[in-house]
């Protein structure tokens, strides 16, 4: 099933530039990434915005609280990095991405939270290819919110598609061409968040 679902995702990605994958993850798979996020919560801390010497943390724009992972954390209890890889090797395959590495971070946003619209494309730095958002949230309902707002391009410019962040849906962009943002939710809202990079050269 996976397999299969690999070859879709990279036939959307060719199509319309984005994949959005309801149960990339089962609902125990969620449970278990949920508590893993409980039990390292101490060592979250505040977000930021841009990069090296522009790096700022601003509420005002996004309200978020972070932690990096490393590729191989032997700690989680689901091999979902090795499903990232996966597919970051079936994008270099099928679609000659030059995509070397992927970085990612669980993310919670508290009720109320937000990202203002933004591109996750680094001004002077084209390192991001494709980015990633794993839905780790338990009885999400539309009511909600907390909703991932894809800005569309092309003969579809001035609209937008709308993702309801229900736990394990997995949703991929290329990151250079969909701005998008992150609509206040009522309640606690979790991800694993990130982007199969090129190397910086």
């Amino acid at each position: 099933m996976l397999l299969n679902g690999f070859n879709v995702a990279v036939q959307a990605l060719v199509d319309d530039g984005k994949v959005i994958w309801p149960d990339f993850l089962n609902e125990e798979e969620v449970r278990l990434l949920r508590a893993e996020m409980d039990a390292r919560r101490t060592r979250f801390h505040a977000a930021g915005i841009g990069r090296e010497q522009g790096y700022v943390r601003d509420t005002g724009i996004r309200g978020d609280d972070v932690l990096w992972l490393d590729n191989d954390d032997p700690s989680l209890p689901v091999p979902v990095l090795a499903r990232l890889e996966a597919l970051r090797q079936i994008f270099n395959s099928e679609l000659y991405l030059g995509v070397a590495e992927f970085e990612a971070h669980f993310a919670v946003y508290p009720s109320g939270g937000f990202y203002k619209r933004h591109l996750d494309q680094h001004r002077n730095a084209d390192t991001r290819v494709v980015t990633f958002v794993l839905y780790l949230n338990d009885d999400w309902r539309d009511t909600d919110g907390g909703q991932l707002r894809i800005y569309l391009d092309g003969p579809q410019r001035g609209t937008w598609q709308d993702v309801t962040p229900y736990g394990g849906t997995l949703v991929l962009f290329l990151s250079d061409r969909f701005e998008h943002e992150v609509i206040p939710a009522t309640r606690e809202r979790r991800s694993l968040t990130g982007w199969f990079r090129r190397r910086a050269m």
